[in-house]
């Protein structure tokens, strides 16, 4: 395929760039595509010259926009236009690959640009690591397994992956979870990348298919998408790839767009952790002692491995479950405290033999290097932990291993610093940005001091095209009957929102005894994609989720009610805990901010078009109607109906 990368208007020697720009986005709204039959939308417009000032000036821009103003037109054009002005990529970073997947897909907004506007744009997508296969988790596992599913991903990996042979020189990107959508995801999980492969010394590294795919979008021209979660590890890891002699994750950018940009916070979170794994350290520090070291390093390497199994048995010992989070709450005791002061102090002496057993020049250089960056890993890790109220911890288990994840609390003196410093301009989108038109919530949290802002509303004639229902819940089961009657009325075409996986399968539980005369999909069954592509081609069916608050994109009769079966507070997770502990008032700093926000999202699903109709039926306790009955119709975009 030949790609033409020149700007789609002329600038000549004694012309300003931002001057034409300007014409031609006037003119793409104004004239061209109306004559490819979009609506010429004044909301649209107003956002464009916003933009236009804030990448003139390489100004930070929170331009909240509500649904069916065309936001991803308007930032996908400067974006490309800018990236081919400056010969450098353009960033668009989304909150996840449900959204990434409404870009890039056959008759996504791209495409849609791209005919709209005759532009060939160069765009390539910067997926998460566990989106992609494992051929060290995946080989042996397909020696040993019956598993249909697993096996049918074997066969399909290319040749070439397992060809030593030096003669080999053809390769090409493979491995990208959307390959294999007849996955569910609990199996993926099983072969895909996780945290605890350690990829720089993996015999595989140079025909993984993560490894090929990042590659590939390096060389990107236009357009790079990825995630939030993957952008924030690029962020987290930059300063370490380039020490171990490696490419950041992510080239330099023109400009960075976050869509769903309010996510931003929980991305950089999550990013920014420190995850100790059981096994990851005997790992290492066996490998230390297999080298031809000193006699008080090995005194000292044993001290650490015993203090390190005692440790996690208490951690074991002392995490509890939360509902509708898979991390595990921790209570630090004494005991535990103790022991991490003293595993921290013994790293720090393990460091400093480290640097008298490599002037031995008995251990190569490579593994020096591995052993010292993962013992600093852990021993700042541990200093977080051991410093009050600067982290959040909590315990991940799985069938084989546990893992201690730490984060920092607050994450917006490394945003400031490593994001927000760089020059460029950056474009938070999305229809939730601000409270009651206020961004500074949103700016202060991430560390932003200086930015400009626009917020325009939906066209949409919401009165005539939306009804929403308010309902009162007090028995499950009673509850379950009354969706199932609501969607049975709808003959189907709806999406099912809950708060959690748990709820979800409480009602998967309860549908297997119904017998309805439409199909039921659910999250985690298949690839996303997949999912979401059954629901708008398999009519009528219903689509139940957890995650798809934001990013799903039906419109037409696919989709005409949802349901939102509880109202979506954050999980009592350790993370949400500290931000409750920290608040002046958890519940109206944290708890009602989070679940009006993520409401607004869910609403937001129902109405993509100025043609769609469609009822929305919200579900709460008592309680939760006598203290929140009020602010949720502030936040309607219509009156509700109890």
């Amino acid at each position: 395929m030949t790609r033409n990368n020149a700007l789609p208007f002329t600038v000549a020697r004694d012309e300003n760039f931002f001057d034409r720009l300007g014409d031609y986005v006037g003119d793409v709204f104004y004239d061209i595509l109306p004559e490819k039959g979009y609506e010429l939308r004044d909301e649209q417009i107003y956002m464009a010259f916003q933009l236009e000032q804030a990448f003139k000036n390489k100004r930070t821009i929170f331009a909240e926009a509500g649904v069916g103003t065309g936001k991803t037109f308007v930032y996908l054009l400067y974006a490309i236009c800018y990236a081919r002005y400056r010969g450098k990529p353009a960033i668009i970073s989304c909150a996840d690959e449900t959204l990434i997947e409404q870009l890039v897909k056959k008759g996504g907004d791209i495409e849609k640009l791209e005919e709209a506007l005759g532009l060939r744009v160069d765009v390539r997508l910067a997926k998460s690591r566990e989106q992609y296969v494992c051929i060290r988790k995946l080989d042996p596992i397909a020696n040993q397994t019956d598993d249909e599913d697993i096996l049918r991903v074997h066969d399909q990996i290319p040749d070439f992956v397992f060809d030593n042979s030096p003669s080999m020189k053809s390769f090409e990107p493979y491995g990208d979870r959307k390959e294999y959508p007849w996955v569910p995801d609990e199996k993926w999980e099983k072969i895909a990348w996780d945290p605890l492969q350690q990829c720089s010394t993996c015999e595989w590294r140079h025909r993984s298919g993560q490894t090929l795919n990042r590659d590939y979008y390096r060389h990107a021209s236009d357009l790079i998408i990825c995630s939030h979660d993957f952008y924030m590890e690029h962020v987290w890891t930059k300063e370490s790839r380039k020490r171990e002699g490696q490419l950041p994750l992510l080239p330099e950018p023109s400009c960075v767009v976050f869509d769903e940009g309010h996510l931003l916070e929980f991305a950089a979170q999550k990013g920014l952790t420190y995850r100790f794994n059981f096994e990851a350290l005997n790992k290492v520090l066996t490998g230390y002692m297999g080298q031809d070291v000193r006699e008080e390093s090995l005194y000292l390497i044993e001290d650490i491995l015993v203090l390190h199994e005692e440790w996690f048995d208490l951690l074991d010992k002392n995490a509890s479950a939360v509902e509708g989070s898979n991390r595990l709450e921790i209570s630090l005791s004494k005991n535990i405290m103790d022991i991490a002061e003293r595993l921290h102090n013994k790293v720090q002496q393990l460091l400093e033999e480290l640097v008298f057993d490599s002037e031995l020049f008995t251990i190569e250089e490579y593994h020096v290097k591995i052993i010292e960056e993962y013992l600093e890993f852990f021993s700042f890790g541990l200093g977080i932990l051991l410093k009050e109220g600067e982290g959040i911890f909590w315990l991940e288990e799985n069938e084989t291993t546990s893992s201690l994840v730490i984060m920092p609390r607050l994450v917006e003196d490394v945003l400031k610093k490593e994001v927000f410093s760089q020059g460029v301009p950056f474009v938070f989108s999305s229809a939730t940005l601000s409270q009651n038109g206020d961004f500074s919530y949103l700016a202060s949290s991430l560390g932003i001091k200086a930015y400009d802002s626009c917020s325009v509303d939906s066209p949409f004639d919401y009165e005539s095209q939306m009804k929403i229902n308010g309902h009162i819940d007090s028995d499950t089961d009673e509850k379950w009957k009354n969706i199932g009657q609501q969607l049975l009325e709808n003959e189907g075409k709806g999406l099912v929102l809950f708060s959690s996986a748990e709820e979800m399968n409480l009602f998967r539980q309860w549908v297997k005894n119904q017998e309805w005369p439409f199909t039921v999909l659910y999250e985690g069954d298949h690839e996303i994609s997949k999912t979401v592509r059954d629901f708008q081609t398999d009519q009528p069916a219903v689509l139940c989720s957890y995650n798809l608050w934001e990013g799903l994109d039906v419109p037409g009769e696919a989709l005409t009610k949802v349901i939102i079966v509880s109202l979506p507070f954050p999980p009592k997770d350790p993370v949400f805990k500290a931000k409750r502990k920290h608040a002046k008032s958890p519940e109206q700093d944290v708890d009602a901010p989070y679940m009006l926000l993520r409401l607004r999202q869910g609403i937001g699903r129902l109405i993509r078009t100025n043609k769609d109709q469609g009822t929305i039926d919200i579900w709460m306790t008592t309680e939760e109607s006598k203290s929140y009955k009020q602010k949720i119709e502030q936040v309607m975009p219509v009156n509700i109906e109890w």
